[in-house]
């Protein structure tokens, strides 16, 4: 199989999975609660801490980081809880992952609209809350677009509301302004292991604790933590700041190439400012359906895997004004650090030769 669908998951790094095999209790002590005070479990806690470091170098300075089951999670922590905090109103993106849309519509947000490019129009003091929240994505995970967070957060600023940035997309690949006062990010994103995320949180903002039950995360989210998971979240965040230049020089030559091989698909989203990595495209007379089905050896999507299986049309699209039928003729294309450029191209030809069996030259 062809993987091109990193915008759902990406490949675990080898350095990232055998950092986590120490702590998987394959011998002495290495199983031991990090909550513990025995010498186990403080070597498992000093393991948390150094995982902690590295995926906090990649954030902005001034805030602390809570590990949490994944950026869903800290999502709807910093949404439903920071609610209660700052009880003025939520706004957020209408082009938001699922994960914060459907908390923003639990609470009677105000949502705000995209351009046809997918990107956020200008921030109105009229439609930004007074003392509340303001959810901005850095990178859309559907076509990929930059939103201007650093706009949205001096607006939410100016009307003494919080800034939340769900920067899952963009972490390790592009900056995070460090303006934003919660961010949202997950392991498996940047070659991590699932089932870890984290909510940063930044200093002097008040936020209620998530669960109790324990001093864990520093009493702001009870449960026992799991090191094996740290550890390989911190290695693959280690690796993102290590690679960061070689591997944004990578995805552009991919995205390059990609777009040589596919000129008669038309693009959705803007070109820049964009993640590189993220390629949506569509083209008149495609069944995006059946072209998974027909090219059944390269994987990539119609969307947001979250909503894949639905039968609904991507909200991202229809948010930016694209037609029912053009969003199903569409479909997202993503490649990362383990994309060769021969994967790219056979890939890619597979796509179109199942594109002309549908009678698409």
């Amino acid at each position: 199989m062809i993987y091109l669908d990193y915008q759902a998951t990406t490949p675990l790094a080898p350095e990232a999975r055998e950092a986590m095999l120490r702590w998987l209790g394959g011998e002495g002590d290495s199983f031991a609660n990090p909550s513990s005070t025995h010498k186990g479990g403080r070597a498992a806690a000093a393991a948390i801490e150094v995982a902690r470091d590295q995926v906090a170098a990649l954030l902005p300075k001034g805030g602390r980081t809570f590990f949490t089951s994944g950026a869903t999670e800290a999502l709807n922590w910093a949404l439903l809880r920071g609610a209660e905090a700052m009880p003025g109103g939520v706004a957020g993106l209408s082009v938001e992952h699922a994960a914060s849309l459907q908390c923003l519509e639990r609470l009677n947000a105000t949502i705000l609209p995209v351009d046809s490019e997918g990107l956020a129009l200008p921030p109105d003091d009229a439609s930004i809350p007074e003392g509340g929240i303001v959810a901005t994505m850095l990178v859309n995970n559907e076509v990929g677009t930059i939103q201007p967070v650093a706009d949205f957060a001096a607006a939410a600023h100016a009307r003494n509301s919080l800034l939340l940035c769900d920067a899952v997309q963009g972490y390790g690949r592009v900056a995070i302004p460090d303006s934003a006062d919660l961010i949202a990010i997950s392991a498996h994103k940047i070659h991590g292991p699932k089932g870890i995320g984290a909510l940063w949180i930044k200093d002097g903002v008040d936020l209620p604790p998530l669960m109790f039950g324990g001093a864990q995360e520093q009493g702001m989210r009870s449960g026992t933590v799991s090191p094996a998971l740290c550890a390989g979240f911190g290695t693959a965040a280690a690796l993102a700041a290590e690679r960061f230049d070689k591997d944004a020089e990578h995805v552009d030559r991919l995205w390059s190439l990609a777009l040589d091989m596919l000129p008669e698909w038309t693009i959705n989203g803007a070109a820049n400012p964009r993640y590189h990595g993220n390629l949506n495209v569509r083209r008149e007379g495609v069944n995006g359906l059946r072209l998974m089905s027909d090219a059944r050896n390269v994987a990539f999507s119609l969307g947001s895997a979250c909503g894949s299986g639905s039968g609904k049309v991507s909200h991202v699209l229809r948010a930016m004004g694209v037609s029912e039928a053009d969003a199903r003729a569409s479909i997202r294309l993503g490649w990362g650090r383990y994309t060769s450029e021969q994967d790219l191209r056979e890939g890619l030809a597979a796509i179109r030769d199942a594109a002309r069996l549908q009678g698409v030259n």
